[in-house]
């Protein structure tokens, strides 16, 4: 079963990357083509080699990321030429440039990812024969791959949204799976039933990175490309519903610790319940929003039913204050949820009764 499972993940993973391999053989071809074609040069490897490189499979394919790459790489190949030029052959040569490369490399970028990458394209100006014309050809051919890597991630796009609307999919799914966990818990008096809704929300920051970073990617790119731009209203009403979940996880994680210490009695609170479970509506209607953008309005009339009972003398009348305060909780858990939903903040706020 395990086997059939970890199958099943290397498939889909291979599928979901078939984009970024086309994008990739597409610069590739397109940086060879040039440099053998258009400029005479014999062996353009570094052309291609600096594709790979500064594209790759990574979920954050930005311009601007795919920019840093390429100047910091042409940077560690034009120092280890005019190194090379000077110093010559020998083990001791190759051991100084690669280590001066590694250091101009990390002080270029923070990413250890791309001082390696640095350092495979100084070696391969060491260990290959100078090109007709001159080691500087080396360095032309460089440039030859950035352009076309920063070209074709404008031109031929991955599609971005696609990774954005599963990494949303998993903080979703994630979010429904704890407030199951949360309202059963309320409903029949199960402290083991919230406590196991507050593991899962602990899984919740990374995936809202995750989503974050692919978001940004896409936003990043469809400002760029022709053929995306025309998604950015909807990308950026992701942003939206983004940032409201991203809010609406942490407010659950200290309302939920909450519920949990609560029900250390047994008892059941199918009150608060009831409340939750509208709040869990909503949260799902926000996240249908990401394809059909006209359910944020659903989930906004939603809200907007709670808010105004959102006292804990219309909730729970009489309760103690260890009841009380998950009402008070979900005030601002509604409001920022109502923000994502277009509401301004004041708008939000102004729904919420007096306490």
């Amino acid at each position: 079963m395990r086997r059939r499972l970890d199958v099943k993940i290397a498939v889909k993973r291979a599928w979901n990357s078939l984009p970024a391999a086309l994008q990739i053989v597409v610069a590739v071809v397109g940086s060879y083509a040039f440099a053998h074609y258009v400029l005479g040069h014999s062996v353009p490897l570094l052309a291609m080699t600096v594709v790979v490189s500064t594209l790759g499979f990574g979920r954050d394919a930005r311009p601007r990321r795919v920019f840093d790459s390429v100047v910091g790489i042409l940077i560690g190949i034009l120092f280890s030429e005019v190194l090379f030029t000077f110093l010559g052959s020998g083990i001791w040569q190759i051991a100084i440039i690669l280590f001066l490369t590694f250091v101009v490399a990390r002080l270029v970028s923070p990413s250890a990812a791309f001082a390696a990458a640095a350092g495979v394209q100084s070696l391969l100006v060491m260990m290959l024969p100078a090109p007709d014309g001159g080691v500087l050809v080396r360095s032309v051919d460089g440039l030859v791959g950035g352009v076309v890597a920063l070209l074709v991630t404008a031109l031929v796009p991955r599609d971005p949204r696609a990774i954005a609307r599963r990494d949303a999919g998993r903080l979703l799914s994630t979010l429904a799976e704890s407030f199951d966990a949360l309202l059963d818990g309320l409903r029949t008096g199960d402290e083991a039933a919230a406590g196991l809704a507050v593991e899962r929300l602990r899984r919740t920051q990374p995936l809202v990175d995750d989503w974050n970073a692919s978001l940004d990617s896409a936003l990043s790119i469809a400002r760029i490309s022709p053929f995306l731009r025309r998604h950015l209203t909807a990308l950026r009403h992701q942003a939206r519903v983004l940032h409201g979940l991203d809010m609406a996880a942490r407010h659950l994680r200290v309302l939920d610790r909450r519920v949990s210490f609560l029900l250390r009695d047994g008892v059941a609170r199918p009150e608060l319940a009831a409340l939750l479970a509208e709040i869990d509506t909503s949260i799902a209607l926000l996240g249908a929003s990401i394809d059909e953008e006209g359910r944020a309005g659903d989930a906004a009339a939603v809200l907007e039913a709670i808010a105004p009972r959102l006292d804990p003398a219309v909730i729970v009348p009489g309760a103690p204050v260890t009841e009380t305060i998950i009402v008070l909780l979900s005030r601002p858990l509604v409001v920022d949820l109502l923000i994502a939903t277009g509401r301004s903040g004041d708008e939000a706020r102004a729904l919420l009764p007096e306490v």
